[in-house]
């Protein structure tokens, strides 16, 4: 069984891998740091099932017709300050957990690598919360779900629409107390190349790491700011000095299939979308205070059920389809022409002097204090 043509073709979902009845799929990462799915054909029956959940040329998304758009900040500013934009996320989750149910975000492992995991509780929530700008592996996570949604749980999972379509596909039916959460994706960069700058800070400061965030907001510059922890002595600065954030915010290390991408449109299989609300100072002056604002999509019945119940928790208002459009509600991100080379560059050489070339090419210098 071939599942892609070419490395465009594949988003990694993983998808593949749970679905497979003879588990002859797993995910292996190639040079660049991103895992594919390699198949055992010498346990392969060729029954399709692998074909069948694969989002790309799969998803349709729903029409138009009957959504709504809103600006939403969560009434609790701990949700606000714990959040990358505005604080529904949690809102959303608290909602799952009144209801006993449990939710499945990305987070990072002991090794800070990204995973998605299972949040049971408020507290359990915090590890999946912000903005990881990292490829999250789902690595059984489907099937769990699946397992969940069997004992007619409540499940609020949240990820890339790539990954939420996946889900939807692999599971074939229609739970009604499965709500798919997707966000407004910029594209996910590199797992290999995030371990090797974890592994970079943590020999600069001579400890382990312990937690990253991409969207600090201790300045309130609507998570401006990069922060991480090691050996529990925590180092901030800006998110626009940091080697590897700009090497992903300049398109240098993005899924190949992410300058493809079928997602970056409004119409989407799930039953929210959730994203920073850009602009908020043109549409909503008011409301811009520097804590963040979701961009929040309505698409299901479902949906618009769920926000009835919840909305009164949240500061919101209605707007138009154009006031909360963005680039990558519209189109893929380009690659950036230098990024053959630069993954090159990684391939061959030790990550410190692959940092320095890189700083180089994209006009970041790292600056480890």
């Amino acid at each position: 069984m071939k599942l892609f043509s070419d490395k465009n073709a594949c988003c990694g979902c993983g998808a593949c891998a749970d679905a497979c009845p003879e588990d002859a799929i797993r995910m292996e990462k190639d040079e660049e740091g991103f895992a594919y799915p390699q198949v055992d054909q010498t346990v392969c029956t060729g029954c399709g099932r692998c074909v069948e959940v694969c989002p790309i040329g799969n998803d349709e998304g729903h029409s138009q017709e009957g959504k709504i758009y809103l600006g939403v900040q969560a009434k609790e500013d701990v949700f606000r300050f714990a959040s990358s934009s505005g604080g529904m996320f949690s809102v959303l989750a608290q909602y799952i957990f009144r209801h006993r149910g449990i939710v499945y975000g990305a987070a990072y492992d002991r090794r800070m690598e990204v995973r998605h995991m299972r949040a049971d509780n408020m507290e359990q929530l915090d590890a999946i919360r912000r903005t990881k700008y990292v490829q999250s592996s789902l690595d059984g996570v489907y099937r769990e779900i699946e397992g969940q949604l069997q004992k007619e749980r409540w499940v609020l999972f949240c990820g890339t629409p790539c990954q939420g379509s996946a889900l939807r596909l692999y599971l074939k039916k229609v739970y009604p107390r499965l709500v798919i959460v997707d966000l407004v994706c910029y594209g996910v960069p590199s797992p290999g190349i995030w371990a090797s700058y974890v592994r970079y800070l943590e020999e600069k400061r001579g400890g382990r790491m312990q937690y990253f965030s991409f969207r600090d907001k201790g300045m309130r510059d609507n998570g401006h700011g990069r922060s991480y922890r090691i050996d529990d002595v925590s180092y901030a600065g800006s998110l626009y000095k940091d080697i590897y954030c700009m090497m992903y915010f300049k398109n240098y290390i993005l899924r190949p299939s992410c300058h493809h991408c079928g997602f970056c449109r409004t119409e989407r299989s799930s039953d929210f979308t959730l994203g920073d609300f850009w602009g908020i100072e043109r549409v909503r002056k008011d409301m811009d205070d520097g804590m963040g604002t979701s961009m929040v999509i309505l698409h299901t019945r479902r949906a618009k059920e769920i926000w009835d119940d919840i909305k009164d928790q949240t500061r919101w208002f209605s707007c138009k389809r154009e006031e909360i459009l963005q680039p990558r509600l519209m189109t893929p991100t380009e690659v950036a022409k230098g990024r053959g080379l630069l993954m090159n560059l990684y391939k061959v050489l030790p990550f410190s002097i692959f940092l320095n070339l890189a700083g180089c090419m994209i006009g970041c210098r790292e600056r480890v204090k």
